[in-house]
């Protein structure tokens, strides 16, 4: 049976554990890899980690992950992705040039019978009110009409600067336990309005594998690949939390 990932946080255009132009060269290398058993791919946001989208320009570099995302979708292998905080500004390039959807909230897919509840998790849950109304902003026609209006090449440091500054809420190395990991919380309050077998999300950058208690759900954080090269798999009858190591 053929395979659905999913994967976030990549954070393209910063270093991490490697430089960010080695760092894409392994994503391609897992994704080709990957590519003959792939049933879908979920890119569950901050694929970039900076990201301003204007009219007739985006963000210079990545042709390789942009050519292997078109490689996958000339193989017939649907893409859903969705934005996170540090690409929050996509709007319709992938959609026109690779035909994939773009999603703006968590929403629930049905995977082989299963149901899988898919957001980046930023602004979710209780906590973070300061981010939940900078998020508002951002997200107003008004304020991106307004930054469209700025050259590029000022747009997209003064967007490198806002992802600096955001990535050091959410790069927290502990496990803070169930009361105080917000997805969890937000997970369990889901659950008492629809049964979820799968909560999937990214923004943690913290690989989570972790029982609701709540007729089998379980919360799955994709972690990043600027330090755990962290992805999960769904083969069909479990979903599995892993690591790429070439």
């Amino acid at each position: 049976m053929k395979k659905t990932y999913f994967a976030s946080d990549f954070h393209l255009g910063i270093d991490g554990t490697l430089p960010s132009a080695e760092r894409e060269r392994l994503i391609v290398e897992w994704l080709d890899k990957s590519a003959p058993d792939m049933a879908a791919l979920y890119l569950v946001g901050d694929v970039w980690d900076y990201w301003f989208e204007y009219g007739q320009v985006i963000p210079k570099g990545y042709s390789r992950i942009l050519g292997c995302i078109s490689r996958l979708r000339d193989a017939g292998i649907p893409i859903h992705y969705f934005t996170g905080n540090h690409d929050m500004w996509m709007f319709r390039y992938l959609t026109d040039e690779f035909g994939i959807p773009i999603y703006r909230e968590p929403v629930t897919h049905v995977i082989d019978g299963r149901k899988f509840h898919i957001g980046h998790g930023d602004g979710l849950g209780p906590g973070d009110h300061g981010y939940k109304m900078i998020k508002k902003l951002f997200a107003n026609p008004a304020s991106q009409w307004l930054f469209a209006r700025i050259h590029p090449n000022t747009g997209l440091k003064l967007m490198k600067f806002f992802s600096g500054t955001s990535r050091k809420h959410t790069e927290v190395e502990a496990f803070l336990g169930p009361e105080k990991e917000w997805l969890i919380q937000y997970a369990l309050d889901y659950l008492k309005k629809e049964e979820i077998d799968y909560f999937v999300f990214g923004h943690r950058h913290l690989p989570i594998d972790y029982d609701l208690g709540v007729k089998g759900a379980r919360y799955i954080n994709l972690g990043d690949w600027l330090k755990y090269n962290s992805y999960a798999v769904w083969n069909g009858s479990d979903l599995q939390l892993t690591y790429y190591k070439p």
